[in-house]
């Protein structure tokens, strides 16, 4: 896919995000927050007041979006001890909660930047690990290709209490960006608050993390390609 096109489609992705309405909303399930693999999908929150959702891909480790972190007033990220997460989140009970101990964002990410970014990622380590009765999420090494079926779960803004989840939904289309970024677009339903979650795929029987949702739309939402989130 050429440049040119690649820009088109990121840049219609980014005018979909402009009009109010989630994508797909009325396919969403509740899922039960303490069972593979929805144990492993945390929820990410700021003492700022803003809340993401996040994937377990080691027991101490969560991946989840960069922009989750970036505190617009300051025009900085966040530091590591106003950030909490929580997995076997639901309605305001949980099973664990952690805080954060160091964070790792992608080279160059660039929070003032309105557009689709392949830095759009971080690594946060816990201070305490989770016990291995969850286990968490592998990464998958590479982009996942147009009609690989998907699953996306999340702590959607309008059902922020539940964990809800698409199940059946795939990949649209893939697209690199200028500076070689994978990403692609899907049809999973979500909303505000998914940002940061795991696109999930099953891969040799288990489900593997290949993607990041970091954007909602009304006819399709945007995720980075989970093998561009550092080694």
């Amino acid at each position: 896919m050429s440049g040119l096109s690649v820009r088109a489609l990121l840049a219609a992705t980014l005018l979909a995000l402009m009009v109010p309405a989630p994508c797909g909303a009325g396919a969403r399930l509740t899922v039960d927050p303490n069972t593979p693999p929805w144990d492993a999908v945390a929820k990410v929150q700021t003492n700022t007041g803003t809340r993401c959702t996040g994937a377990l891909i080691a027991p101490a480790v969560v991946l989840t979006a960069a922009h989750c972190l970036y505190n617009r007033p300051t025009r900085a990220l966040l530091q590591p001890v106003s950030l909490h997460v929580l997995l076997g989140y639901q309605r305001s009970t949980y099973r664990w909660h952690r805080l954060v101990a160091r964070v790792t964002v992608g080279s160059g990410f660039m929070g003032s930047e309105a557009r689709p970014q392949r830095a759009d990622w971080a690594r946060l380590e816990l201070a305490e690990p989770i016990p291995d009765t969850v286990s968490s999420l592998p990464i998958s090494t590479e982009a996942p290709a147009p009609g690989t079926p998907l699953v996306l779960a999340g702590y959607n803004q309008d059902r922020s209490q539940l964990l809800v989840a698409d199940t059946d939904c795939h990949v649209i289309s893939a697209a690199r960006s200028p500076d070689g970024g994978a990403f692609f677009t899907h049809d999973c339903a979500a909303t505000h608050g998914t940002s940061g979650a795991p696109v999930l795929a099953r891969q040799a029987g288990r489900w593997v993390v290949v993607g990041i949702n970091i954007a909602a739309g009304r006819n399709a939402n945007l995720a980075l390609a989970a093998s561009e989130a550092g080694p």
